[in-house]
């Protein structure tokens, strides 16, 4: 049984210790971690996780304050009042193609509009044609800008929530 849902703690620090063990000589996932609980704990951001009988397999992270470190200060992503990020969006790879990051969205998307977020923003890197393709499906079609992180393009667009 799938669910979609606010990760508690125990779920976050399940989900950031397998990324950590994905990754196990980039010191750059423990930091992270780190980031998110403390986010997550003092309300700037707030995790979703995909669950499958229990256990998670899946994660996206909305930002509302421009503070997060993901987003480093720009208020274009996040204003902490009215615009948010959607951040650290994936899934394990055999539940991709499957419907359950669209699933995550919407029930991100919706508790972005109960705290009264009008506008979600994303990134996308410039390579990736079919995530581009997903997120325009998705209503991501206002595009914001270009910027180079970490040597990649990173492409931002930006999606007006229903009322």
């Amino acid at each position: 049984m799938f669910e979609y849902r606010k990760a508690t703690e125990k779920v976050l620090c399940r989900l950031w210790n397998r990324n950590i063990r994905m990754h196990p000589f980039d010191r750059r996932y423990r930091a992270w971690k780190q980031d998110f609980l403390r986010m997550n704990r003092d309300g700037t951001g707030a995790t979703f996780a995909i669950l499958y009988n229990e256990a998670p397999v899946g994660e996206g992270t909305l930002l509302f304050s421009p503070q997060c470190t993901a987003i480093r200060g720009r208020e274009w992503l996040a204003d902490g009042v009215r615009t948010a990020n959607i951040n650290a969006l994936r899934i394990r790879k055999a539940y991709e193609g499957q419907g359950h990051v669209s699933a995550l969205m919407k029930e991100m998307e919706r508790y972005a509009a109960e705290q009264g977020v009008v506008r979600l923003t994303i990134g996308v890197a410039a390579p990736e044609a079919r995530t581009r393709a997903i997120y325009r499906h998705w209503g991501y079609t206002e595009f914001l800008r270009e910027t180079v992180e970490d040597g990649d393009t990173v492409l931002y667009y930006a999606k007006t929530l229903s009322a």
